[in-house]
């Protein structure tokens, strides 16, 4: 995986920083598909069932009795709604079995099944309709290829209803099974990013007790095992996925400090300067200890003197601004400033802005006016976890 380099040149334009529009724009939209009508299928079809046929009913009726009301004319509509109401009732049926079947199966059954319907519609209806208003019942073939036509144009359109409904809610069904799955690879990639810090943590943390208990400061070595635990089992209790808050996160911090004060004492001088409207605004968890992890490395270690590490949060209309900065040397002629020791954490914390927020955020490295190395991050101020509180 490829880094950048941790400084670049003052001035330097963002690695990633949308204009606010286009990151706007470019936010993804929901992805949760919501078919209130059609979460319950079966109540769903007998509405539509209900409904298509009473308006068939109504529109013939209409189109009888226009020229006069008589039960004479009603009555054959009646019988044809009523009959076309349960044949369809038994194509549902029929329909919802030849769908399992392979497709050179099921198309030519669905086609005849079309057909015998038709022409037993059309059968039933002429009957009825000579029954009503002739003297003397009787099939005749004029009438009955009047009724094919009109019963096939009925059955065929209530088939494409049936079929293309049907087709509608495989499609959303496939497109939700989708969206489930890419929010599981996402909530996947999360976690692996997370998970990647704490290896890379506690293998500095324990090198560094090790030097202790090398040179037999067996006190601060205890110490340090002592802070790192609490900081591990603080970290390790919550979801890796899961989002906190900026009090949480700079409580983490503070946390992780007082484990590195233990090696470095005076020289390493943390400042916190927090907005208190940012402190419930939500970011991914353990975000900012690899950067402080990066201003000791680079900024503290090669000091005698030691160095000043600064967490700044802000808030910027609807969007929160974090820097971490240090005093160090800063940008060096000879080289430029690797991410960290394992070349970790600048890619980890760029792929993790990028899972949580897509392209609507920024990430800067540049150098500090008064010399020493900055990191500049900006994302959209949430409230509300978008995957899972922390703990």
């Amino acid at each position: 995986m490829a880094t950048v380099p941790a400084q670049a040149p003052q001035g330097a334009t963002p690695i990633s920083a949308p204009p606010p529009a286009a990151a706007a724009a470019a936010r993804p939209t929901p992805t949760v598909f919501v078919r209130p009508f059609f979460e319950d299928k079966a109540r769903a079809f007998w509405i539509l069932q209900a409904v298509g046929w009473s308006g068939y009913l109504i529109l013939r009726s209409v189109s009888i009795v226009s020229g006069g009301f008589s039960l004479q004319a009603i009555a054959p509509v009646l019988i044809e709604t009523i009959v076309g109401y349960c044949l369809t009732l038994l194509l549902s049926a029929l329909y919802g079995y030849y769908r399992q079947l392979p497709r050179l199966t099921g198309l030519p059954l669905t086609v005849f099944t079309l057909g015998a319907a038709t022409f037993f519609y059309a059968l039933l209806d002429t009957f009825a309709f000579s029954f009503i208003n002739s003297p003397a019942p009787g099939i005749e073939m004029s009438k009955l290829f009047a009724a094919v036509f009109l019963n096939f144009t009925v059955l065929a359109g209530w088939s494409a209803l049936y079929f293309g409904i049907n087709f509608y809610l495989i499609v959303e069904d496939q497109i939700d099974q989708m969206q489930r799955l890419e929010t599981q690879a996402s909530s996947a990639q999360l976690a692996m990013l997370r998970y990647q810090l704490n290896p890379h943590f506690l293998f500095n943390t324990l090198n560094s007790i090790s030097t202790l208990v090398l040179l037999k400061q067996t006190e601060r070595a205890n110490a340090m095992l002592s802070r790192l635990s609490s900081f591990l089992r603080y970290t390790l209790a919550n979801e890796p996925t899961a989002h906190v808050t900026v009090a949480q996160e700079i409580e983490t911090l503070k946390l992780y400090l007082e484990i590195e004060k233990m090696r470095f004492e005076d020289r390493l001088r943390p400042k916190f300067d927090i907005d208190p409207r940012v402190e419930k605004a939500r970011l991914p968890s353990l975000l900012l200890q690899p950067l402080v992890e990066n201003a000791i490395k680079y900024a503290v270690t090669p000091m005698e003197e030691g160095a000043e590490i600064c967490v700044s949060a802000r808030l910027a209309g609807e969007r929160v601004q974090i820097g971490v900065s240090d005093t160090g040397p800063g940008l060096q002629a000879t080289k430029s400033r690797p991410s960290l020791s394992t070349g970790v954490g600048i890619a980890n914390i760029r792929e993790r802005l990028a899972q949580a927020y897509g392209p609507d955020h920024s990430f800067r490295v540049r150098a500090m006016p008064l010399g020493g190395f900055g990191v500049e991050i900006e994302f959209p101020f949430q409230l509300e976890e978008p995957n899972r509180e922390a703990q």
